[in-house]
């Protein structure tokens, strides 16, 4: 099955927790188990999992994104978006879970994030379930 998530983002740099989402979209599949395949296609977003317990994680590394990949006027990219570009590429643009007896197979604490780096924009995250 193959369908996609619709998003509007509202921030420059923001996690959106999607999992709830993803859930929904495997439940419809009525895949049982498999493997769901997510894919953002976007150059300055991308895609991570990781904690979903405590928002300041998510604020911590948005705060270190930004350390590392400075806004600055050393980047050649006319569009002036150098720094979502990088920030993109570090996270990825694509997330590849398990799925048993019907739900994501995520950890205790484990979230999937859309990450937004350079908006506020529409965006589209595109998922592929495929039961085994």
């Amino acid at each position: 099955m193959n369908c996609s998530l619709s998003l509007a983002t509202s921030d420059a740099c923001q996690f959106i927790d999607i999992t709830a989402r993803v859930q929904a979209a495997v439940t419809e599949s009525q895949a049982k188990d498999g493997l769901v395949m997510l894919f953002v296609p976007h150059t300055t977003a991308g895609i991570t999992i990781n904690e979903n317990a405590d928002p300041d994680v998510r604020r911590d590394i948005l705060q270190h994104l930004d350390k590392m990949v400075p806004a600055s006027r050393d980047f050649r990219h006319f569009e002036g978006n150098s720094p979502a570009h990088v920030k993109a590429s570090l996270m990825g643009p694509s997330l590849m879970m398990p799925i048993m007896g019907g739900k994501l197979r995520l950890g205790t604490w484990q979230g999937i994030y859309f990450c937004e780096f350079d908006g506020p924009r529409n965006r589209q995250v595109l998922l592929t379930i495929v039961e085994t």
